[in-house]
């Protein structure tokens, strides 16, 4: 990636320097924001500055990882009831569609009940989101957002992050033999 703009000579090389500087960090995934993605789309799901994380007893496992922007979080192991087993990384807010109303059988939280998150985009299944088990069963996005008591679990697989994504290289179709 080049940037192109008319300098005098000097300030050119100074230019083409800080692009390609630029790139090396992109790739390394240094001074990036930790924007996750949708796996299957693409949509911008979270941000690392979301991340929360919400212990939970019910965790078969919990493990420190780097899987958003370098940062060390919390991934918990959970299975559901049909022995699929979910790593989850919780954060305060993700951009998902919540499929109301919320069911508070089976929930890995305790005193919390949950519904199914997807994909605004590809409705792709994401992950869930959890709100206090006493509330309503359907409740609108502001509140849900505006709580200190919700959150989202979303499925570490089914996620993609930014900086990773922006290194891989797409070969158009008349370059494929």
């Amino acid at each position: 990636m080049f940037l192109l703009v008319k300098f005098p000579a000097a300030r050119c090389v100074d230019v083409v320097v800080v692009s390609l500087l630029l790139c090396v960090c992109v790739r390394l995934g240094l001074g990036c924001s930790g924007l996750m993605l949708c796996r299957s789309c693409g949509h911008e799901v979270a941000e690392d500055t979301d991340l929360r994380f919400v212990p939970s007893r019910l965790a078969l496992s919990h493990r420190n990882d780097t899987v958003i922007a370098g940062k060390v979080v919390s991934v918990q192991l959970f299975e559901n009831p049909q022995g699929f087993q979910f790593e989850v990384v919780t954060f305060k807010r993700a951009d998902v569609l919540k499929h109301w109303p919320a069911d508070g059988h089976f929930s890995w939280f305790p005193g919390h009940s949950w519904t199914v998150a997807s994909c605004p985009r590809c409705k792709t299944h994401l992950g869930w989101a959890f709100q206090p088990s006493d509330w309503p069963r359907t409740v609108n996005r502001e509140e849900f957002e505006a709580s200190d008591q919700t959150f989202v679990a979303l499925i570490v697989d089914r996620l993609l992050q930014e900086h990773f994504a922006s290194t891989l290289l797409m070969t158009p179709k008349s370059f494929r033999s």
